[in-house]
């Protein structure tokens, strides 16, 4: 028997987040004092009455298959959360509960893409979009924004790129990898043109609760295009519960359902003392995750101030989420004679292997001029690593032709 994988395996490629935190991991293993700047990943501690939520839901044995969409109480909880938040309205049965919002987003475009439909997808983006549309065997239609605007897609854009082909328009408010946040002047000139031409829209809104600008807007807001919104959102960011996976999809009836029949034949139900300790979240105290949200901010400043100061660095200010996506790309073509950067990937490599610190190379979000650091680390480390940032790129010369 050949061993080769099928088709599908082959459309789809490793995430670039995963591989520079091993890599990292690698060099620590080895004693090196490694700052990690490229996991996606909260550094708090899950809220202590998370997890007691957690323990009580072992001690009680909810041990069993939940149903396939969740907990009745979860979705409630998620429908009281949408009307109060974001004054949405919203049934318990329009609710999927998955494991973590990577499966939420899995879920749908399996469950409305058709191969050779089109999705837009404003780049940059984050990593798994491409990837999980490859899987459905969507195309992917890429819309490239610019720093100058904040890393936003216009409507004008948008409208330039709609083919009788498009199906989907997918984006992030607070985004991965810029911390861009649409205002809803901005959003409401999108869904306008997403709804002339009845485009559905996945709306991934995992980093809401990070937000430094004010209320969280949802596209889903306007009712002339709600019936064609699917919202995408979790725990794991707002909450730092990252690896109770634990994510939401909350949609028209007939996509819930659907995606509801997709998920019930291959992973059933998220893990039912995860989804106790998601409904204790929800319902509880919020004092703890607006803290966090308050750190990174302050983190968000000291990351901007500290790249704006190195030479040839561009860098927007990012308003949500807790990444920066600077432009590095004065660097390419130069050299610290050993080592020469020509995209983001040599820069990722570079940084990781003369600086010691870990990033991301803005290739994976489809932007090569760019490179991804994640601010969710302490103060300490964020100072230390732009500072080797700036002693790395401070040796860096135009080669020799």
């Amino acid at each position: 028997m050949k061993g080769l994988a099928s088709n599908r395996i082959g459309r789809i490629s490793q995430s670039q987040t995963l591989e520079m935190a091993n890599k990292a991991n690698e060099l620590k293993m080895k004693g090196v004092d490694v700052i990690n700047l490229s996991i996606g990943q909260p550094d708090f501690e899950t809220p202590h009455h998370i997890k007691k939520a957690a323990k009580a839901a072992i001690d009680e044995n909810y041990t069993f298959y939940t149903p396939i969409a969740g907990f009745e109480e979860l979705r409630e909880a998620i429908c009281l959360k949408l009307k109060s938040e974001n004054n949405l309205n919203y049934s318990p049965s329009q609710v999927v509960v998955s494991n973590g919002a990577k499966q939420a987003l899995a879920n749908t475009l399996l469950s409305i893409i058709n191969e050779g439909d089109q999705i837009l997808v404003p780049a940059p983006y984050w990593v798994s979009y491409a990837q999980i549309d490859n899987l459905a065997h969507g195309e992917n239609v890429f819309i490239d924004t610019t720093i100058e605007n904040d890393f936003k897609v216009t409507p004008e854009q948008i409208e330039k790129a709609i083919t009788p082909s498009t199906r989907a328009f997918l984006f992030s408010s607070p985004s991965n990898p810029a911390g861009s946040v649409y205002t809803r002047d901005e959003l409401e000139a999108i869904a306008r043109v997403l709804a002339k031409h009845e485009i559905f829209v996945i709306s991934d809104e995992i980093y809401e609760r990070i937000n430094f600008v004010g209320k969280h807007e949802s596209i889903a807001q306007f009712d002339f295009i709600k019936d064609h919104t699917i919202i995408i959102n979790g725990m794991s960011k707002g909450y730092a519960m990252t690896g109770w996976r634990i994510g939401y999809l909350v949609a028209p009836q007939w996509i819930a359902d659907s995606c509801r029949k997709l998920q019930g034949q291959y992973t059933s139900n998220a893990c039912s003392i995860s989804q106790k300790a998601a409904f204790a979240a929800l319902t509880g105290e919020d004092t703890y995750t607006l803290g966090m949200n308050a750190a990174f901010h302050s983190r968000r400043d000291i990351v901007v101030e500290g790249l704006r100061a190195i030479l040839g660095v561009k860098t927007n200010i990012p308003n949500g989420a807790f990444y920066i996506f600077p432009d590095v790309s004065t660097y390419y073509g130069k050299t610290d004679g050993k080592y020469t950067i020509n995209n983001s990937n040599d820069m990722s490599l570079y940084l990781l292997e003369i600086a010691h610190v870990a990033i991301v190379p803005g290739s994976a979000f489809g932007n090569d001029n760019c490179i991804r650091l994640s601010f969710a680390a302490s103060n300490r480390d964020l100072k230390k690593g732009i500072k080797r940032i700036r002693t790395a790129l401070a040796r860096l010369r135009q080669k020799d032709k």
